[in-house]
């Protein structure tokens, strides 16, 4: 194989073994009654700049207890890679 093949195949390898972005956290005693909320965040310019962002404060409600998942789904990385970076979402998901 020439350099430029072998080059190719690397890159190839190493964009075909991405996987989703995904943070997640609990707060309290994590989630109790399985109950999920859903709601996307909204980034421009590779995501350096926030146009809407949710609080999952908020989505929990009055519950003290929950878990948090910040994540760049399948979709969001399609969307990401049709747009060239430009809108950048992601997915927050609170689970009670």
């Amino acid at each position: 194989m020439n350099v430029i093949t072998k080059t190719l195949t690397i890159f190839a390898i190493a964009l075909l073994m991405t996987s989703c972005y995904t943070y997640t956290y609990n707060v309290g005693d994590g989630p109790q009654t399985g109950v999920e909320v859903e709601e996307k965040n909204h980034y421009v310019v590779y995501g350096l700049v926030p146009l809407s962002i949710s609080n999952p404060t908020e989505m929990a409600g009055d519950t003290e207890d929950y878990a948090v998942k910040i994540e760049h789904t399948f979709i969001d990385g399609l969307i990401n890679a049709l747009t060239g970076g430009i809108y950048s979402p992601t997915t927050t998901v609170v689970t009670r």
